[in-house]
């Protein structure tokens, strides 16, 4: 294809994480990261909505998900990120365990904070597991500091100052 065939990308929209419990993490990144919760949709379910005309149900069509039934929240988590929560109750064979960075698929979320010290001792005091912070004294990133933490859902973010 050529160049003209390709749209504009313009920005990012939204970044999205299936979590276990929908109400709790709406919950908890309203309280603890201050995040605003713009809307919620569903539950949508695949066995309440008609089939494609290629017999294939909404779900496998649009998300991939065959026999899917989601609830969906989307958070303003700060002034350039919308952060979408998903819960999916269907199918019974959804897997739990989220990869390691590591693995195929493994991601973290990053974000900047005025103080990562300050930071660390804030999201361990709400239930997050703070990893050790890493100081970086040379190279690009001289003088910064970076940390992992691991939400109460198990979910990675990385602090940057």
């Amino acid at each position: 294809m050529a160049d003209h065939d390709r749209p504009l990308f313009i920005e990012a929209d939204h970044v999205s994480w299936t979590v276990p419990d929908l109400d709790a993490a709406v919950r908890f990144y309203t309280e603890v990261f201050g995040a605003t919760e713009l809307f919620r949709m569903g539950p949508l379910d695949a066995a309440d909505i008609p089939r494609g005309d290629d017999g294939r149900d909404w779900m496998a069509s649009h998300v991939n998900v065959p026999g899917a039934r989601l609830t969906l929240a989307m958070l303003k988590l700060t002034p350039n990120l919308n952060f979408q929560l998903v819960q999916y109750d269907k199918p019974d064979d959804r897997r739990t365990e989220l990869p390691r960075n590591c693995d195929r698929g493994g991601h973290h979320l990053g974000l900047r904070v005025d103080d990562v010290d300050k930071a660390a001792r804030y999201l361990a005091a709400h239930g997050c597991t703070v990893m050790e912070t890493i100081v970086i004294d040379a190279g690009p990133l001289a003088g910064h500091k970076n940390l992992y933490v691991l939400d109460p859902f198990g979910h990675q973010l990385e602090i940057v100052d």
